[in-house]
């Protein structure tokens, strides 16, 4: 996987975890940057592990399925991403008011967030990716967008966290169209147009 599509795929991975971010900061009288920083470490560090026990799932079913790997990867992508964007169209009300959650709240809200994580490990067994690579990177993005969404919740509040999802929803419904046009139609592989 080349470094555009890795890092389109890391900033996928995070917007619904930057738009929980947002809300716990819109929510909190005034965020603290160590607040901020724990937060986003918590669920940088759960969305890195997330891709690689899905892609430990996939590998292990990819000999039975692999005539149909490419269908299953797109039906994975494009429903989660629908799922995104209708998160990031309705309404729904954050209920952390505050940054200063007890730990098992956050790791709870953190896994919450990072199933995407995992069904994209999933979809990640049936195509060529390093996936210690691609785990590092949605980690490590993951961790930015959320400390940086805590932050910035106060100021912008939820309005943009929704728009996030919806944005990152498109991407993935995106990337799953991709990996099928490639299998289905294209005469060289996706990783050479990305």
């Amino acid at each position: 996987m080349r470094p555009a599509a890795l890092a389109f795929l890391a900033l996928a991975m995070s917007t619904d975890a930057f738009a929980a971010a947002l809300g716990k900061g819109a929510g909190a009288a005034r965020p603290k940057l160590s607040d901020a920083l724990r937060t986003g470490l918590l669920f940088g560090t759960i969305e890195g592990i997330t891709p690689i026990i899905g892609w430990g799932l996939g590998l292990a079913a990819a000999r039975i399925i692999s005539q149909w790997d490419h269908w299953i990867a797109f039906i994975l992508l494009v429903g989660l991403g629908a799922r995104m964007i209708y998160a990031g169209m309705t309404q729904h009300d954050d209920p952390s008011p505050s940054t200063r959650q007890p730990l098992g709240m956050l790791i709870l809200t953190a896994l919450a967030t990072s199933i995407d994580a995992l069904v994209i490990g999933i979809s990640l067994a049936f195509v060529d990716v390093n996936i210690a690579v691609a785990a590092l990177a949605i980690g490590v993005t993951t961790t930015i967008m959320v400390t940086a969404g805590m932050m910035l919740g106060r100021v912008l509040g939820s309005v943009i966290g929704q728009r996030a999802e919806i944005v990152g929803g498109v991407l993935l419904m995106a990337l799953g169209g991709a990996i099928l046009y490639e299998h289905l139609y294209a005469p060289m592989p996706l990783q050479a147009l990305l």
